[in-house]
């Protein structure tokens, strides 16, 4: 099976051993960071923006669209990276750098959630928080900067389609349940972006050596 020997041929390289080991360590620290963080975000007092936008339209549950299109978007992603190592340490790497810029990002700038929103329930990221539901995590949105960061990271031209009609819908999908200003969607690709250019400098060596292709 061509997967298994790619897989082979890239643990067998040095730097790309020592890059996922690295990846995987960060991984475990931030998430046993997280609960505490999010925790603390949850009781600090903020701000609520005036956003013209999302005062236009009432909120509306849409939390399953916005969950098939996540988890569908993730299932993709993993069949695409068991046929290929290096999008798996690229996009790993994209998403530790999304979690720790929003650490900053959110931690700068104290906000409460806007008016009318409705929770989000996740049935399986909700098991990393100590907090039932999280509401202000919001500058920027980390569901819209993921899907662009897949678009990004995906070579195929279908699965960069795919993931760029993903990214305009999760932006959409959020703001009509008002889980997000407009603010924390439209920046969020721009974010992406700088994520995506740092994890390729960092990966740049390892990069250079086995060029991606899905």
């Amino acid at each position: 099976m061509n997967f298994i020997k790619n897989w082979r041929g890239a643990l067998s390289n040095k730097l790309f051993r020592i890059y996922m080991i690295v990846i995987i360590v960060m991984a475990i620290s931030l998430l046993s960071f997280l609960p505490t963080y999010f925790n603390y975000i949850e009781n600090r007092n903020g701000i609520v923006l005036n956003d013209p936008l999302l005062d236009w339209f009432p909120a509306i549950n849409v939390s399953i669209p916005v969950f098939i299109i996540l988890w569908g978007m993730v299932s993709l992603f993993i069949i695409k990276a068991i046929q290929n190592p290096l999008l798996f340490l690229q996009f790993s790497w994209c998403l530790i750098l999304l979690h720790l810029s929003r650490v900053v990002s959110i931690g700068l700038t104290p906000l409460n959630a806007p008016k009318d929103l409705i929770i989000l329930k996740d049935p399986l990221s909700s098991h990393f928080y100590d907090v039932p539901f999280i509401t202000k995590d919001l500058f920027y949105s980390g569901h819209t900067a993921t899907m662009f960061l897949m678009y990004l990271c995906f070579q195929g031209k279908w699965e960069k389609i795919i993931a760029l009609f993903a990214s305009i819908c999760m932006g959409i999908l959020v703001l009509i349940q008002h889980i997000h200003y407009t603010i924390d969607v439209v920046t969020a690709p721009f974010f992406a972006w700088l994520i995506y250019l740092l994890a390729n400098v960092i990966l740049k060596r390892v990069l250079t050596q086995f060029p991606t292709s899905n």
